[in-house]
């Protein structure tokens, strides 16, 4: 594929998919200025990789290197760091003030829910009821099969609600 025609395909899924990406950046590191830097580097490997793209589905291919991006970095930090910032029970969360204005009330209680399950359901919740990816295309992003999609997803659900609750929130999306 000739340069310029690579720069406008990128350039297009950009457009089309990168609000939606940065979303799903911003759920999985909990840190808005540096899901900037990651979506920026998620483009750049698409940019390199785009000849190995067959042409299926290309939203799913994106979240798979975004998702795969994230990790990459998260790994960067020391080992004991990226252990201690999995576990739900560690987390810290600072927000911006400016990132809590633009978040109403029903999706901070959302985000702050979802920030204290364990890596594994945030992933398979996020791609599942907040981006809707079928069962199919998020086992093909997160490199699991469709069952274990199903089970963490169903785990995961009960774990939201669970943390909704001892928190007395109530939210649509895990009615």
């Amino acid at each position: 594929m000739d340069l310029q025609i690579k720069k406008e395909q990128i350039n297009h899924w950009y457009h089309e998919f990168s609000h939606d990406l940065f979303n799903y950046i911003c759920f999985l590191i909990r840190d808005h200025d540096h899901a900037k830097d990651i979506l920026q580097d998620t483009f750049l490997r698409a940019f390199n990789h785009i000849d190995s793209f067959r042409g299926d589905n290309v939203r799913g291919w994106l979240f798979r290197i975004a998702r795969n991006t994230a990790i990459d970095e998260m790994r960067k930090k020391k080992p004991i760091t990226y252990f201690l910032e999995t576990l739900p029970i560690m987390q810290t969360t600072e927000y911006t003030p400016e990132q809590i204005a633009v978040l109403n009330e029903s999706e901070r209680e959302l985000y702050v829910a979802l920030s204290k399950l364990k890596l594994s359901y945030r992933d398979v919740i996020i791609l599942r009821k907040i981006k809707e990816f079928s069962i199919k295309e998020t086992a093909s992003i997160l490199g699991w099969s469709e069952n274990k999609v199903k089970v963490n997803l169903f785990r995961g659900m009960k774990a939201l609600r669970k943390e909704l609750e001892k928190e007395n929130f109530s939210h649509e999306t895990v009615r």
